[in-house]
């Protein structure tokens, strides 16, 4: 057992060190013990992660963002996770509600969760449905922006007969149940320390977002938003000798080829997150011997987004594409003309190599959902591509190699992250989309701004400042419910919802939202499958979004790490507890 007051002491010293976004030799300093068969907690020192995309928040529920989820999950945990095989497991409950267990009803109007007896928070105080209840009252909250929402779209209240005990009534029969507090997105939260940030108070919950209580291996013992955060192990985890490291340090800053260079090549980190690099670069890390390269895949798509409003002056002030369409975007001409120029297969192979796959689908698995009316994407068609904008009437009128039509020229502002892989995609897309009569302009925003909600930059993926934009995405778990919605017309984020929602582009259809209901009521995983289909052909086919790559995660751990277990289904530090220093 390690003293909370010696993690204290190393606490300042350690963040003092860690600064801008290098990797800090100092930060890292100092001896590791050697782990047991059977570890005690706290008796191997520290893990040292990089996520090199650093979080902005501890709080999923004000962040959509991979980054903050994930840092946020040595801490808060839900009431069930996913295996790394996609499989859901027991977590915070006794089991997995069922209707052949009695604790899905036969209606499908409810669900029945019940909590492990003798839970408690970090903070000692016991773990009761009555938190549960809570969670489900912050994220409904109006004002609240939750990012989450649409986990809880159809939970229309949260009953608890006992302490033990919380029963989630639907405002009609769901078929699939299992969208809140599955996976890291909807984890418990303390409704003591929460309950003066509800509604439009949340965001300002300072104390409360950046040190949550959780019930965790891990509680936060200083977190420096886009820097670095330094857990301690909570001694009251549930699991004895559980974990076997007394801290833990996540790194941000830097790109993704520092951070694997910190764990593959220099060996000063024990973990990198999301090596999004290219297969060469990798393999020649990979080959200095200290680490090896792990790889999962489930749902995680690079895609491309349109802007289908009329671009504005102040993006903060929210515009309807309907009254206020892009001038070029809003054709799907020309949507179907840039993805027809992309070649994805060349995109694939320089880009990810054995890590990734060309996508036709923005929904590509588990394998029943992936539709088959998509396939030959893969080919690019330059004449294809011109003879549509021709036939639409965008045509290169003056010979400077644009094409315009109406006085609008066939001109785009494209950004992303700034990450090498997507950088070099960007230079592919521009030259080819100059072959077709359109120009680009690239624009790359650090992944701190571009990915969080609460820089106040105008270049963050919400807010859109730009026409095309590229990003990765994917479903939270096997079934693609939640994710699906995140294209319904009231998830398009706005100044007036906090910039909260994935419906980046403005896309609404009516027609959309119906089948989405319709999924939202039909039960077994054939019947549900086959519209999860549906939706996904509507949305690739009037390209309101265009899949690129079906990316595996790819990260990186020292060979001294033992316990390691990348899952693509849920947070990549779910088993953060079994993680142990290896003898050696």
């Amino acid at each position: 057992m390690f003293a909370r007051s010696a993690a204290a002491l190393r606490c300042a010293a350690l963040l003092a060190g860690l600064s801008g976004g290098a990797m800090s030799g100092q930060a890292i300093a100092g001896q590791h013990d050697t782990a047991a068969d059977a570890p005690l907690r706290g008796q191997d020192g520290m893990v040292r992660v990089v996520y090199w995309q650093a979080p902005s928040t501890l709080n999923p529920y004000l962040s959509g963002g991979v980054k903050d989820v994930e840092a946020a999950s040595p801490v808060l945990e839900p009431l069930a996770r996913l295996t790394p095989e996609g499989e859901m497991i027991p977590w915070l409950v006794t089991q997995i509600p069922s209707l052949a267990n009695g604790d899905v009803a036969e209606d499908m109007q409810s669900i029945t969760w019940r909590l492990k007896p003798g839970l408690t928070w970090s903070d000692g105080t016991d773990v009761t449905s009555a938190d549960i209840a809570f969670t489900h009252r912050y994220c409904t909250a109006p004002g609240a922006g939750c990012a989450q929402a649409d986990k809880f779209r159809d939970v229309a209240r949260v009953e608890t007969p006992d302490a033990l005990t919380a029963v989630l009534h639907f405002t009609g029969p769901k078929p699939y149940p299992y969208a809140a507090f599955v996976g890291p997105q909807t984890p418990l939260l303390q409704a003591a320390q929460f309950a003066d940030c509800l509604g439009a108070d949340a965001a300002s919950c300072t104390e409360a977002n950046f040190a949550p209580i959780g019930t965790g291996p891990f509680k936060v013992t200083e977190f420096r938003p886009n820097d670095a955060i330094l857990f301690e192990a909570n001694d009251r985890y549930r699991v004895p000798g559980q974990p076997a490291f007394a801290e833990m340090l996540i790194k941000g800053g830097g790109d993704a080829s520092s951070a694997g260079r910190a764990v593959l090549e220099t060996g000063e980190f024990d973990y990198a997150w999301n090596l999004q690099l290219s297969p060469d670069v990798l393999m020649d890390m990979a080959a200095q011997g200290n680490g090896q390269i792990v790889t999962a895949f489930s749902t995680l798509v690079e895609r491309l987004a349109f802007n289908l409003r009329e671009p504005q002056a102040n993006p903060d002030i929210s515009t309807d594409p309907a009254s206020a369409p892009h001038p070029a975007l809003a054709d799907v001409s020309v949507r179907r003309a840039l993805a027809l120029a992309l070649d994805r297969g060349v995109m694939a192979e320089i880009g990810y190599g054995p890590t990734g796959r060309v996508a036709c689908n923005i929904l590509p698995g588990p394998p029943i959902y992936a539709s088959d009316a998509n396939a030959g994407c893969e080919t690019q068609d330059i004449d294809a591509a011109r003879a549509l904008l021709d036939q639409a009437g965008w045509i290169d009128s003056d010979g400077d190699g644009v094409r315009e039509r109406g006085g609008e020229k066939l001109s785009f502002v494209f950004q992303t992250s700034t990450n090498a892989v997507r950088q070099d995609f960007q230079a592919l897309a521009k030259e080819w989309w100059r072959q077709i009569g359109a120009q680009t302009e690239l624009r790359s925003v650090d992944a701190s701004v571009f990915f969080g909600r609460g820089s106040g930059s105008r270049d963050t993926l919400q807010k859109f400042n730009a026409d095309i934009q590229m990003y990765a995405g994917a479903s939270d778990g096997p079934d693609p419910e939640a994710y699906l919605a995140g294209w319904s017309c009231e998830n398009a984020p706005t100044a007036e919802n906090g910039w909260r929602g994935n419906n980046v582009g403005h896309w609404c259809d009516p027609a959309y939202d119906a089948l989405l209901e319709r999924l939202s009521g039909t039960n077994g995983t054939a019947d549900r499958a086959a519209l999860a289909r549906t939706l996904n052909d509507m949305l690739v086919q009037q390209h309101v979004v265009v899949p690129l790559i079906d990316r595996g995660r790819v990260s990186a751990h020292a060979n001294s790490l033992g316990g390691v277990r990348i899952n693509a289904w849920d947070s990549e530090l779910w088993n953060i507890a079994e993680w142990h220093r290896l003898p050696g």
